[in-house]
């Protein structure tokens, strides 16, 4: 029974729970509306790109084999993230749908994440509604969603980001051990995911650190480390074993590019990319396929851009106490972000577009979104004159960059749906199991699908290899027929770029046996590239021969008796094939034949 002594605590306790529902039920209602807009991107997309070497390679190798997991991937090890594709494309190859549905709940589990550090850093208040509204909204996320292979590395970054300064939050503050393994066991898991998840442990600590800053507390950094140090040295210890195992798996591929390198890609990055896309820009996209699409703000927008972020940070320095760490951990963040985008992907070919597709800065948002709470949780100095008029701008200001935030989404989403890949998998699919006993050579994929950098990855043995029922993909075919642009099924011919002249026996050729190795010269040496043969032969029973260039593996190619043409993909370089029976009692007669690359008839 309630008596009149217990009624207005449980009025104030009613009290209380009424402004925390609130909060919470509008947080989660805007978690919702992200939700929804990200399945409307990830249900218009398709496979791009790195996205058919994840899918190539789990259908070439066994799931848990070590080739398959701890392949360097471009300087990237990944093991979990092929582990996620490997399971897609076991559920259903080369269907976009798995994808898709892995891109939707990451986003959801990042988002949750980033409220629950935010909820930590603010309380229940309705100020924290802003940071998080920024994280669920801003573009700078999108074009590391919407793409495959960059989301399993992006999306579990970034809730590896907002849910290990959470923990180190609550670490520090009740010292209870569940949240150091929870925090080490999220870190190791991002870490198998992207190894720019090395900076977790940082931001982690940063974030605690500069919260006891912003509090008032007498040396931050030191009572940072001492009040968490279990969770910090287990860190290391993560970081340690981590760096040993990527050491000995991945070749570096971090340079010293040139100034004029550095600066270009810093100045397209910042002012064309990051800094537009904090006020829900770049509200425009541009896209020269097979390139994805990279932000193209207008002007008007950058400059505006700058002068807001300029002028945010004046003013939170001055109206906010100790907020100056704030931003020069923010600016940090971001410059270590441009190190690592910069020194290991320029080259001679490398373009300023690519600091502009916004992926290198994805995790920059929950960065952004933890420093924007630190500088709301930060006290003011003095007392607000005008708190309608500031609440108002600050209305204004979040509904301007939700209009434009969603229109960068809806204009992204344009861009990204001009993507030839699904029409050309479909054409493809149908072509390869309409006639499974039909073997095909082997030969590239389109170059709007796959450019030939992919090597050997482009190649329609990759691409398609986890797709049941179809047609046998070999290094030797008796018939041509390719794969063409649209993904259509057509004949092929030979392309002849060098000779194979008769050979010195009469009625022969060039003898091919057991016993000895045998010369097929060319009529000019051919260069280093991937060649079809046709070889012409009249075989003494049905048997196999090794083919190919000096110093290369050579391929069997199965011949049967009598005369008959056969069409042999190799690769290497040199004057001369070589050839022999690697079956006993069987002799081959090679004649003329010619050497190129296959195209599609007329």
């Amino acid at each position: 029974m309630t008596t009149e002594l217990d009624r207005p605590s449980t009025r104030a306790a009613q009290a209380a729970r009424s402004p925390r529902r609130h909060v919470l039920a509008v947080a989660l209602a805007l978690i919702l509306l992200q939700t929804i807009l990200r399945t409307v991107v990830a249900a218009t997309g398709e496979f791009y790109w790195d996205d058919l070497i994840l899918v190539g390679r789990a259908g070439s190798y066994p799931l848990l084999s070590d080739a398959f997991l701890r392949y360097d991937h471009d300087g990237h090890l990944m093991p979990a993230a092929f582990l996620v594709a490997g399971i897609a494309t076991a559920i259903a190859p080369l269907e976009w749908w798995p994808a898709a549905a892995s891109l939707v709940i990451g986003q959801l589990l990042a988002s949750l994440a980033v409220l629950r550090v935010l909820w930590l850093l603010l309380g229940p208040r309705r100020a924290l509604w802003g940071p998080l509204l920024f994280y669920l909204l801003t573009p700078l996320t999108l074009p590391a969603f919407a793409w495959w292979s960059a989301a399993l590395n992006a999306l579990p970054l970034q809730a590896a980001l907002a849910w290990v300064a959470g923990d180190a939050l609550q670490y520090s503050r009740t010292g209870r051990r569940r949240h150091i393994v929870s925090a080490l066991v999220v870190t190791a898991v991002a870490l198998v995911f992207f190894e720019k998840s090395v900076l977790v442990p940082f931001a982690a600590f940063a974030t605690v650190a500069l919260a006891h800053h912003v509090d008032g507390l007498v040396r931050p950094i030191r009572s940072t480390w001492a009040q968490a140090r279990p969770l910090w040295l287990g860190s290391a210890a993560v970081l340690v074993v981590w760096a040993v195992c990527y050491s000995t798996i991945v070749e570096s591929r971090f340079g010293i590019p040139p100034w004029s390198m550095v600066a270009g890609l810093t100045h397209h990055g910042i002012s064309y990319g990051l800094l537009p896309s904090l006020l829900g820009g770049p509200w425009e996209w541009e896209r020269w396929n097979p390139s994805p699409p990279w932000a193209d703000p207008p002007l008007v927008l950058v400059v505006v851009a700058w002068l807001a972020v300029a002028g945010a940070a004046a003013w939170t320095v001055r109206r906010r106490r100790r907020t100056g760490p704030v931003w020069l951990a923010v600016i940090a963040y971001i410059l270590a972000s441009l190190a690592a985008m910069i020194s290991t992907r320029f080259g001679p070919e490398t373009t300023y577009e690519l600091a502009r597709t916004l992926r290198y800065f994805a995790d920059s948002a929950v960065v952004v979104a933890i420093a924007a709470a630190l500088i709301l949780r930060a006290p003011r100095r003095g007392t607000t004159s005008r708190p309608r008029a500031v609440r108002a701008a600050a209305w204004t200001c979040a509904a301007v960059f939700t209009v434009g935030s969603l229109w960068s989404t809806v204009t992204f989403a344009r861009s990204w749906s001009d993507n030839p890949t699904g029409d050309y998998l479909g054409a493809a699919k149908a072509a390869l199991t309409a006639r499974p006993d039909e073997p095909v050579l082997d030969h590239p994929v389109s170059v709007w699908i796959l450019l030939p950098v992919t090597y050997p990855h482009n190649l329609v043995g990759s691409v398609f290899s986890a797709l049941p029922v179809r047609s046998d993909i070999r290094d030797h075919a008796t018939d041509l027929w390719v794969l063409d642009d649209l993904g259509h099924r057509t004949p092929a011919d030979l392309l002849p770029l060098r000779l194979v002249p008769p050979g010195p026996e009469p009625d022969c050729g060039h003898r091919v046996t057991t016993d000895a190795v045998t010369a097929v010269p060319l009529d000019s040496p051919a260069g280093d590239w991937e060649w079809t043969v046709q070889v012409n032969y009249r075989a003494s029973a049905d048997g196999t021969i090794d083919l190919g260039f000096p110093g290369r593996a050579s391929v069997p190619v199965p011949v049967t008796e009598g005369l008959g043409t056969v069409y042999v993909r190799i690769s290497g370089d040199g004057s001369a094939l070589q050839a022999r029976s690697s079956t006993p009692g069987t002799t081959v007669c090679l004649g003329a034949g010619s050497l190129g690359v296959v195209v599609p008839r007329g």
